[in-house]
């Protein structure tokens, strides 16, 4: 099968369509024909350390940890799906024709492929923070670098809960955060002031989805470190705020729950623009600019 894989390690540049020997689903997991697989931030962090959370990557490897397909191969235990269904959820190397699936939810049958392909990583991690952060109806809540997936997915399900969502983002996407449900204002210099124009009673919690450095203005503006978290800066334990870096043990459960609520037009994840699996590494070079607004995807077939 066709693969992106990396035998060094690297910036994007690295990344090049190879031919490898499909994978098989082991007990507990699933073979999916791939339709899409999602970009993310943390596969270009893997690609250039050349290892992740404490392991090394033994080379040549492939990339991608989500994505949608059509099942067609079943491993011994998995008896919550069949040869045919059509599913979206945590993988092993998904950019490529065929990925095994470790965590996975059913796709509604309106869900496009590409859509689906997006949704695991933004939708464990945007879940997960607003639980950590313990944002409540009524609140109003901060985000900084509101405008990409997980950003996209925190306002969504902030909104359905209740909560007042000020979202931080360069000027020409102030009108995509409000199409979300968000009040959209720029980050930079002034924001205590414009936030206080914004929030008078001011904010109950934060969140940083970009960094860098905004951890001491977040805190001047909630008060209560324990209410400010962070997804990009490991010092944020060092300044009294929250990390929060390892997904929840049960992802499929927040995945089903996510497409109910696409079902019933209450979430969706726009894409910023998909790419061919031949121009992946133009994907990851997109990705590591920062500026993607929604999400970006990888589809096949």
């Amino acid at each position: 099968m066709k693969a992106v894989q990396f035998s060094a390690y690297g910036g994007p540049e690295v990344l090049q369509v190879a031919d490898i020997d499909e994978p098989h689903a082991g007990p507990g997991q699933v073979r999916i024909a791939v339709r899409a697989a999602g970009v993310n931030p943390s596969d270009g962090m893997k690609l250039r350390a050349g290892c992740w959370r404490g392991r090394p990557i033994a080379l040549p490897s492939g990339i991608g940890v989500e994505g949608a397909g059509v099942v067609d191969e079943v491993g011994e235990g998995s008896t919550d799906v069949s040869l045919g269904d059509a599913v979206f959820g945590y993988g092993i190397n998904t950019a490529a024709q065929y990925a095994v699936l470790t965590h996975w939810a059913r796709k509604p049958d309106g869900l496009p492929f590409a859509q689906a392909g997006g949704f695991p990583v933004v939708v464990e991690t945007a879940t997960r923070i607003l639980a950590q952060i313990g944002v409540k109806a009524g609140e109003t809540l901060l985000v900084n670098g509101a405008a990409g997936g997980v950003g996209s997915a925190v306002i969504q399900f902030a909104r359905y809960r209740g909560i007042i969502v000020i979202g931080t983002a360069s000027a020409p996407k102030h009108e995509y955060l409000r199409g979300l449900g968000a009040v959209p204002t720029t980050y930079g210099p002034g924001l205590v002031e414009r936030i206080g124009h914004i929030a008078p009673a001011g904010v109950n919690a934060a969140l940083d989805l970009a960094g860098p450095g905004i951890l001491p203005t977040l805190l001047a503006l909630v008060g209560d470190p324990s209410r400010v978290l962070s997804i990009v800066d490991a010092t944020a334990p060092l300044h009294g705020a929250q990390g929060s870096f390892a997904p929840q043990n049960h992802p499929e459960r927040v995945l089903s729950e996510a497409a109910r609520l696409y079902t019933e037009g209450v979430f969706r994840m726009p894409l910023d623009k998909t790419f061919p699996l031949e121009e992946a590494a133009d994907a990851y070079k997109r990705s590591a600019a920062g500026h993607a607004t929604g999400k970006l995807v990888i589809t096949l077939g």
